[in-house]
Formats: structure tokens, C-alpha cells, sequence
């Protein structure tokens, strides 16, 4: 049995930012909504937002989320690029959930004019246009907030394998509640709640990105070997490049 999160006495006398290796360790192997309900404390409740992309594995953290509260507002970048299905389903979460804050950011128009004008940079430069439909919009939606929450797990990928509970970005904290959870205990959360599957995981879409960058997993891939497949790219660069005020 895991003893009372105290969290007094790691904050006295310290902002969040400078204690943030002290706020790793003690989340570390907490349950998710632990991490979640303590991340609201540390930042505060109006401070915090839960960025999600609606992808294959993204309905568990939205479920741990709407367990402690379904107000937190949700963050959904919506590039422009993404599949039907995707946007399906986020309304069937969002209904499901009962999450009261899903806000939808998009590419800004002029950004697009004169570096995309043909849809063609996903091709030529997918950095710049992750860039254009991520990154950028991202940093607007984040203005406002010193905490944001994300779904990433450890075992999702070598690149992901020493992801801490709790890391800073920028000028904010970056909590990832999932981090520690094996597969299957992500599967057993995800039945649980009785969540739906993503409609393109039947379809050997393990992992869901925009759609001229993913592609299909066959048997023994990694879950995201499908993303920017032939390429060395392995993140749109939301959780490689730190985000500022």
C-alpha cells in the first residue's frame, strides 16, 4: 500500500519549476490520477491543461483525467491533416467522458499561405510543417497555463524509454501521468472504463498521427515504426522542443 502523497513539504520555499526532480521522484509510480489530482495542486487548477491528440492511445489519460475533473481543459490540435476518424473520435470521447473543456487549435492561416501554400511541405520538410501544425499552435493554446498533462508511456518506444513523471518545459512543468504503466495495465484501464477503440486500430494503425505521415504496423513493428515511416524523424516535435511563454 502506498503511503499519502504529501507534497507540503517538497513546495515549502520552492517554485515548482526549481523542484521539479524532487516532484518526479515522489510521483514516481503513482497511479495516474494521483499524478493528475497532485499536478492540479502543484500548478493550480485554473493553471493546468491536458494536451491530447485523440489518437489510438489517448482515451485512457482522458478517462483518468475525467475521473479527478472533467473540467480540466483538453488541448486538441487539430492540424488540418488528420484523419475523419480521428475527429470522430474526439466527439465520441468528449460525449463519453463527459469532458466539459475540449478546445480545438488550428494552423494560422497566414503561416500556411507562404510556407504551405501547396500542402506539400508534410513531404519536402515534415519538421517545418510539424512545426507549422503543431508546434506553433501548441505554444498558443499553452499561453495561460504552467502545467500541461500528455499521454506518453515508456514502453511506447527506445525514444521514450527514461521519460520522468514530471519534467519541465520552458517555463512550465509537463506531467506524464502514463509514464510508468506497463502495457497491459494501460489495456486493463482501457476495459475498465469501457473505452472505445480508435476506429483505425482494427486496421493496423497502432499509432495515429496526420495522415500523409502514417502508415500501417505490421506483426513484431513497434507500435509507432507507422509515423514518418523511411524517415529518421520519430517525434512532431511537441515533446522534443520546449515550449515558451
Amino acid at each position: 500500500m502506498t503511503s499519502p502523497l504529501n507534497l507540503d513539504t517538497i513546495l515549502t520555499g520552492l517554485a515548482p519549476l526549481d523542484a521539479v526532480e524532487e516532484i518526479a521522484r515522489t510521483l514516481e509510480g503513482r497511479s495516474p490520477t494521483e499524478v493528475i489530482a497532485a499536478a492540479q495542486t502543484i500548478v493550480g487548477r485554473d493553471r493546468l491543461c491536458l494536451v491530447s491528440s485523440f489518437g489510438t492511445e489517448s482515451a485512457v489519460l482522458l478517462a483518468f483525467a475525467a475521473e479527478v475533473d472533467p473540467s480540466i481543459p483538453v488541448v486538441f490540435l487539430d492540424t488540418g491533416w488528420l484523419f475523419e476518424e480521428t475527429l470522430a473520435y474526439r466527439d465520441t470521447l468528449t460525449a463519453q467522458l463527459g469532458l466539459t473543456d475540449v478546445r480545438s487549435f488550428h494552423p494560422d492561416a497566414e503561416r500556411l499561405a507562404t510556407q504551405d501554400a501547396g500542402n506539400d511541405l508534410w513531404y519536402s520538410d515534415p519538421d517545418a510543417c510539424c512545426r507549422i501544425r503543431k508546434v506553433e499552435p501548441l505554444a498558443r493554446a499553452l499561453d495561460g497555463f504552467d502545467g500541461w498533462l500528455n499521454g506518453r508511456k515508456r514502453y511506447q518506444a527506445s525514444t521514450r524509454a527514461g521519460i520522468p513523471v514530471a519534467e519541465r518545459d520552458g517555463e512550465r512543468l509537463k506531467f506524464n501521468p502514463l509514464a510508468s504503466l506497463e502495457r497491459a495495465e494501460v489495456e486493463a484501464a482501457h476495459k475498465r472504463f469501457a473505452l472505445p477503440p480508435h476506429p483505425l486500430e482494427a486496421k493496423g494503425f497502432p499509432s495515429v498521427g496526420c495522415l500523409p505521415c502514417t502508415s500501417r504496423v505490421a506483426a513484431g513493428e513497434d507500435a509507432r515504426a507507422g509515423r514518418w515511416r523511411g524517415r529518421a524523424k520519430t517525434e512532431c516535435g511537441i515533446h522534443t522542443l520546449i515550449s515558451a511563454r
